[in-house]
């Protein structure tokens, strides 16, 4: 006499449905064979009941040692055959919200959806699947999606049954963060899929889709890259493109979510990121920046190479010194090399991990960028330590001299946010002294906002008032652009090599593009020589075009020119 069970797999747990229970030991029950005639004739539902189980993956323990109970029949849910995670054509539509990494793991979606029978479309009304790739980082971001899924809870109610389900998936680090809420405050919501495990997205729509029940899957990975899936570009009349090579970040400042939407930093191999890069050029990509949330602490580890990780002078951490691999400084001159004709990019980093190894790269490779992401958040050494930065205003001053002596005409960026908890005035008034020093090209600038599960909203108390927040956050755009105004005024009467990205918003007789210190430059469309070594040809501008232009116009956004000739990077630095 034997107990027959047959386990089956539940969505993204487990389920034992007991067949019978009648003496002590066990054997496992494998579906019968089926031939192909017989396969199609029969339903669904009916395929997958008979589909494999665990039983084919696991050897049954013996009955003393397994407590079994009854599972309710409405309560299984059968396993799903692979051929079942097809798409069929079903059409997906995406809304991206937040930063460049959300923009690549679009990209990174969009591949794997692909390669499961799914096509994208550009139409929201002929979408059969809507995903929205989330950012969890302010309030604001958030309120923003629970706004749009109210929107198209609406869309999907409305919706032709003769179109069959409209599914609604939220992706990214909201998914992450908010997971349960998202299908309890929301029904409309179908699949929820945190920022690693965007390959079990066929599973988690087959599920949603055949069994008309929400999926979800936020587990978080300590070595998920993708590194082995190659993105398809979104946007494929860019010139440029973003690469990802890490992901996670271990510094924990206490304002921050990242660590608990992405998880730990974990880094691809450098071949990985080289092999993307090639591809990129090879497809016409004239500029790529490399993604991470914090880029600079980037380590190869897949070699076995016997080097230390050191801070910048005056900075530290909250985790150990990383040991062994390879830093980022080995893969920006790898890449640099690799593609010479290509604009190399990076962000963001932490200026804590800004080596001078680092900055000769920056200085050396005419293809690597001279433009660095400095975020300093604060410029009062109370609110750093209290945000857990690692550094002091002096330190990050110190930086910034070091950075400027390599790279004299190094364009800047930072974040800055005002009104984090217990700020003085007189602590918001070392941030707007720091601004009006420093002087930066491009800043981005916040107010605040508390987030769960951060060490902020565990120890310390979001007590500056909305309106003050809101005064303050006006006076640092104010010193901003007067820095900003006054470093732009500077290109005027120079040469400058531009990438034109695309047509301006103002007129269609104007294109656009960012020079090395990425700005924003503006210049009329016109015909141009190819350069003094390529004779009399000439042509008119084109999205992809390196321009060489003569600044005439600033102010603290753009620069305005007049287009000079057509070049590359390799003859505009020989000429330099």
């Amino acid at each position: 006499m034997k107990v027959q069970r047959i386990l089956t797999w539940c969505g993204s747990g487990r389920s034992i449905r007991t067949l019978s229970s009648q003496a002590n030991t066990y054997s496992t029950v494998a579906a019968p064979n089926t031939n192909a005639k017989t396969l199609e004739r029969k339903t669904f539902i009916e395929r997958v009941s008979s589909g494999p189980g665990l039983q084919e993956f696991f050897n049954v323990k013996a009955v003393s040692k397994l407590k079994l109970q009854e599972v309710p029949e409405e309560n299984i849910i059968p396993y799903l055959p692979i051929e079942s995670y097809s798409g069929n054509g079903r059409k997906v539509f995406f809304e991206v919200y937040g930063c460049q990494m959300n923009t690549n793991d679009t990209e990174v979606v969009l591949t794997i959806l692909e390669s499961n029978g799914y096509n994208k479309c550009s139409d929201i009304k002929d979408a059969d699947v809507i995903m929205i790739v989330t950012c969890a980082v302010r309030e604001g971001a958030e309120t923003k999606i629970w706004n749009r899924l109210n929107h198209l809870k609406s869309m999907k109610e409305k919706r032709s049954s003769k179109k069959g389900p409209l599914q609604i998936t939220v992706l990214g680090c909201m998914a992450e963060r908010l997971k349960q809420q998202l299908l309890e405050k929301e029904k409309s919501v179908d699949v929820v899929a945190g920022p690693d495990s965007y390959k079990d997205l066929p599973r988690l729509l087959a599920i949603s889709r055949h069994y008309q029940q929400s999926a979800i899957n936020v587990l978080l990975s300590l070595d998920e890259t993708y590194a082995d899936v190659m993105p398809v570009r979104l946007n494929t009349d860019s010139p440029t493109a973003f690469v990802s090579i890490m992901r996670g970040c271990d510094n924990m400042c206490t304002y921050c979510i990242v660590p608990f939407t992405r998880g730990r930093e974990r880094s691809r191999a450098i071949e990985s990121i080289k092999q993307e890069v090639l591809s990129l050029r090879d497809n016409g990509i004239k500029e790529v920046t490399l993604l991470g949330q914090n880029v600079n602490s980037y380590r190869d580890t897949s070699k076995e190479v016997a080097s230390d990780v050191s801070t910048a002078p005056g900075f530290k951490t909250v985790y150990k010194p990383k040991k062994g691999g390879l830093p980022f400084s080995a893969l920006l001159q790898e890449i640099a090399e690799a593609v010479p004709d290509v604009r190399i990019r990076f962000t963001s980093p932490h200026p804590k991990d800004f080596s001078e190894d680092v900055l000769r790269i920056i200085r050396d490779y005419p293809n690597v960028c001279k433009n660095l992401h400095l975020p300093a958040q604060s410029g009062s050494n109370s609110v750093l330590e209290r945000m857990r930065r690692g550094y002091t205003r002096e330190a990050y001053l110190q930086l910034v001299d070091t950075i400027r002596s390599y790279i004299p005409h190094v364009g800047l960026s930072s974040d800055f946010i005002c009104g984090f908890c217990g700020e003085t005035e007189d602590e918001f008034q070392d941030t707007v002294t720091l601004i009006e020093k420093v002087r930066y090209n491009v800043a981005f600038l916040f107010a605040y906002s508390m987030r769960e599960k951060t060490t902020a909203h565990r120890r310390y108390k979001d007590d500056v008032p909305a309106d003050v927040k809101t005064n303050r956050l006006q006076r640092m755009v104010k010193a901003f652009r007067q820095g900003a105004t006054a470093l732009h005024k500077q290109y005027e009467g120079r040469k400058e090599l531009i990438l034109i990205e695309g047509i301006s918003k103002r007129s269609e007789d104007f294109v656009f593009g960012r020079n090395d210190a990425n700005i924003k430059v503006i210049v009329p469309i016109k015909e141009l020589s190819l350069g003094p070594v390529h004779g009399t040809e000439r042509r008119k501008i084109t999205i992809g075009d390196y321009v060489v232009a003569h600044i005439n116009e600033s102010n603290s956004q753009v620069l305005k020119g007049e287009p000079l000739y057509l070049s590359s990077i390799l003859e505009y630095h020989a000429k330099v």
